[in-house]
């Protein structure tokens, strides 16, 4: 069994160095549009300590509950690019939520986020055994919500209006995946396949 779990082409998920990478994550909190993106908390930039200490909080929760972060590094030159994470998993009933994020703007659209995405699922799926993987985005975050639908992703629940930003209202979208559709956008096979049937 020779499965790379965390390194890709072009990208590897690598743990996250509170030291190493805090002035990195600063520097992200500082570009508002990145945090309206990912995060419906008012946006303010955080100062490297104040990252060292959210990193070393959440590795203490972490060893009372079960969440799983990475850092999404380049293989090309070890940089710190995006964060990937499931921040929450519920055993019992095998589903967990996805968050996933790249930081600086002309990191994006080259490919690393949808080459993070399908291995953070496969992690999901084939190592933790979930059965369903769900994640948040935000109605006007339209390039989320056409990566997630992309890699296999439905919307399963509109919130409508629960977000305020530059003087409107915006829904909050919950997206799901399950097992069985992941391993049909993995194989390739459309979505639709599914639902034909044969009389």
């Amino acid at each position: 069994m020779n499965i790379q779990l965390f390194e890709g082409e072009l990208i590897r998920l690598d743990s996250i160095d509170p030291e190493k990478d805090a002035e990195t994550l600063s520097k992200w909190t500082h570009d508002p549009e990145y945090l309206r993106l990912t995060d419906p908390d008012p946006a303010r930039p955080l100062s490297p300590g104040q990252i060292k200490k959210k990193l070393e909080e959440r590795e203490k929760e972490a060893e009372k509950r079960p969440q799983f972060h990475f850092a999404i590094r380049l293989r090309s030159d070890d940089r710190l690019i995006g964060l990937a994470s499931i921040p929450w998993v519920a055993w019992t009933h095998s589903m967990g939520s996805l968050r996933l994020s790249i930081g600086r703007p002309e990191d994006r659209g080259k490919g690393y986020g949808s080459e993070a995405i399908k291995m953070i699922l496969r992690y999901a799926f084939d190592e933790l055994n979930l059965h369903r993987i769900g994640a948040d985005t935000f109605e006007y975050n339209t390039g989320a919500l056409r990566f997630l639908e992309r890699h296999g992703f439905v919307v399963e629940v509109r919130r409508r209006q629960a977000i305020h930003r530059d003087g409107r209202r915006w829904d909050a979208l919950m997206l799901g995946l399950l097992r069985e559709e992941w391993q049909r956008v993995t194989s390739g096979v459309p979505r639709h396949a599914a639902l034909i049937t044969c009389h």
